[in-house]
């Protein structure tokens, strides 16, 4: 009779339950590799970020369906702290084997109460699924991978946009996230300490109903019309405004008002079934003055 000890069985038990928890990854091939170029190496907190997005697709890859790009933040001791989740400027469906799809994005970093490394790292996944899928480049784990890093500061040398007159009061995400907005009224104005330079002004805004149509929004400084667009219903923009220091004038502080042409209230529309009684404009995100 052959005695087996209790450590010889613990030790094949072992085998086969670290083999069974990691199967092989059972994909054909590498489908592309990714990159992103940042604008900057330090950014403080609260500040838009540049990404250039690049994909190389490699020769025999197949994407049948249309994937999400996710893409992580991390700290230094790798923990996550915000995304920014979003669907490719050309979907994934009609990448072709050889391409580079490029396309660039900007990114605004939350107030988050950290300083230091940050990490980028990302990937592909199907919404309905969770799926990932399989590329070349730096993989952290789990089909993750590292493309870019920047040194995240909590101090900023840009002036503190307030929300003065014509605004309804903040609202934020309920999906645990930072997202935060304010709508406007007919006219919002917003008031900054005079920059005394040259700078960009970001502005981060939507309109949420698809069905609502167009709004045609003004942006003024004082008097002067600094920039103007057409905004669809469903659709969010960042529009980019470059101020000279002649345009800020000689005051202390800077006033600019924003003006959707037409507003609307929820409570009146049947379709939303909806009891917001308020007269809403459009949907601000964030407004950020970033001095050159």
């Amino acid at each position: 009779m052959y005695r087996v000890s209790l450590l010889s069985v613990s030790l094949i038990v072992g085998l086969l339950v670290s083999g069974c928890s990691r199967p092989a990854d059972t994909d054909p091939a590498l489908v592309a590799t990714p990159e992103v170029t940042l604008d900057r190496a330090e950014a403080p907190v609260a500040s838009p970020i540049e990404m250039k997005y690049r994909f190389v697709v490699l020769p025999g890859a197949s994407l049948p369906k249309d994937y999400t790009v996710f893409v992580h933040f991390i700290d230094a001791d790798g923990e996550l702290m915000w995304t920014d989740d979003h669907q490719p400027e050309v979907p994934t469906s009609r990448w072709k084997p050889g391409e580079a799809v490029e396309y660039s994005r900007t990114m605004f970093i939350p107030k988050f109460p950290y300083e230091g490394a940050t990490y980028v790292d990302v990937g592909l996944y199907s919404l309905s699924t969770g799926e990932r899928v399989k590329m070349d480049g730096e993989a952290i784990g789990q089909r993750e991978y590292r493309v870019a890093s920047f040194n995240l500061q909590l101090q900023s040398d840009a002036p503190f946009v307030v929300f003065t007159e014509g605004w309804h009061d903040a609202e934020v995400s309920g999906e645990g996230s930072s997202i935060e907005w304010q709508w406007t009224r007919k006219v919002g104005t917003l008031a900054f300490k005079n920059p005394m330079r040259d700078a960009v002004l970001f502005l981060q805004v939507d309109q949420p109903l698809a069905d609502q149509g167009a709004q045609h929004v003004d942006v003024r400084l004082g008097d002067a019309v600094i920039d103007a667009f057409d905004l669809s219903g469903g659709n969010r923009v960042v529009r980019k405004i470059a101020l000279s220091r002649d345009q800020f004038g000689a005051g202390d502080t800077v006033t600019l008002t924003i003006t959707p042409d037409k507003t609307f209230v929820p409570a009146a529309i049947p379709s939303l079934r909806n009891t917001d009684s308020r007269e809403l404009g459009v949907r601000v995100f964030r407004v950020y003055v970033q001095p050159k």
